[in-house]
């Protein structure tokens, strides 16, 4: 697993899930790439360092390069599970982005098969959360502070 650290993301403007700001110009993320799988994770916090959520990535499996190169390809589907009150909320998870994923098919610049293996991991994420099952604990332990202390 690969932990990486995004300081002070800088954006135009606020990355809205479910009508509520996710990420905002001066936040972190904390993301976690797995070899081999289908999604990456990152923990997301408001510019304040406040948790927002938990969110995965639907993509290609990563391939890791010498010299710190990684390739991948974003699959458009995202699933998103909110923090309320300080609380992770799994009742709330849901996935996000199909639509964008519907056009790319639409346009041809993503092949059907691949649309679908995105679709199935996604789902497959979401019956995971339903199981309590996701995310992983190492998303739990690698909180923003951890990851921070270690990047220094």
């Amino acid at each position: 697993m690969k932990v990486t650290l995004a300081r002070d993301l800088q954006m135009e403007s606020p990355l809205l899930l479910r009508g509520e700001t996710a990420l905002e110009a001066g936040s972190d993320a904390v993301w976690f790439t797995f070899p081999g799988a289908w999604h990456d994770i990152g923990r997301f916090h408001r510019a304040g360092g406040r948790l927002t959520g938990i969110y995965a990535n639907v993509i290609t499996p990563c391939l890791f390069w010498p010299g710190g190169v990684w390739q991948t390809t974003d699959l458009f589907l995202d699933v998103w599970i909110p923090v309320r009150d300080g609380r992770l909320r799994p009742s709330e998870a849901g996935i996000e982005d199909r639509d964008e994923l519907e056009a790319a098919v639409d346009r041809g610049a993503l092949a059907p098969s691949l649309a679908e293996r995105a679709r199935h991991e996604a789902h497959r994420i979401m019956e995971a959360i339903r199981a309590d099952r996701w995310p992983p604990p190492v998303v739990a332990r690698w909180t923003l502070e951890l990851a921070a202390y270690s990047s220094t």
